[in-house]
């Protein structure tokens, strides 16, 4: 599914945009090909069915919004209802990808709705990073890799010393710039 193909859209699923481009041609470029990979907030499963499809990787997806489960699976994406990494075993995961929710946000300005649960990463733009980086070595292999995307908005240096809170050593691997943010991809190793 690319950029451009909008058919089968669910109004309430993040659709794909330049922030899962950059987060799928960094993990189809990164991995060798036979991992076991989840994707974790899939929304409409761009980036997880990239990666399976330029790779031989087998992947699975995850959102909490059952309107993105569903348009995902109906892109032939694997696809489970699942909160971050919750329901998955320990030590299963070669790779997880993760382009969370990250747009700094006033609570007071907040709508609730599944958009707003796609998009908004609360006051510091990294209240679904956090408990990220908190949960997601327990699923990963021994010599597992994150591969997460984060903006010039939540403070790179800021996920970045998070995650080295969470045991893991944080390197930007690629970055593209726009007018009112730079994203960043980082892979972390435990």
């Amino acid at each position: 599914m690319g950029l451009e193909d909008r058919r089968d859209q669910e109004p309430d699923v993040y659709q794909p945009a330049e922030d899962s481009q950059l987060l799928a041609d960094t993990a189809t470029d990164r991995l060798t090909g036979d991992e076991l990979v989840l994707e974790v907030g899939t929304g409409s499963g761009y980036v997880a069915g990239r990666i399976a499809d330029e790779t031989a990787a087998r992947v699975i997806a995850s959102d909490l919004n059952p309107h993105a489960v569903r348009q995902a699976r109906a892109a032939n994406v694997e696809t489970v209802r699942a909160d971050l990494v919750a329901p998955f075993r320990d030590g299963v995961f070669d790779a997880v990808a993760f382009n969370p929710p990250y747009l700094p946000t006033d609570p007071e300005n907040e709508w609730d709705d599944w958009m707003e649960h796609a998009l908004s990463g609360g006051e510091d733009g990294r209240a679904v990073i956090d408990p990220f980086l908190e949960t997601v070595g327990r699923v990963l292999a021994p010599d597992g890799v994150v591969y997460l995307l984060v903006s010039s908005l939540t403070g790179v240096d800021a996920v970045v010393e998070r995650a080295g809170e969470e045991g893991f050593s944080a390197v930007a691997v690629a970055d593209e710039s726009f007018p009112f943010e730079t994203l960043t991809v980082l892979e972390l190793l435990p």
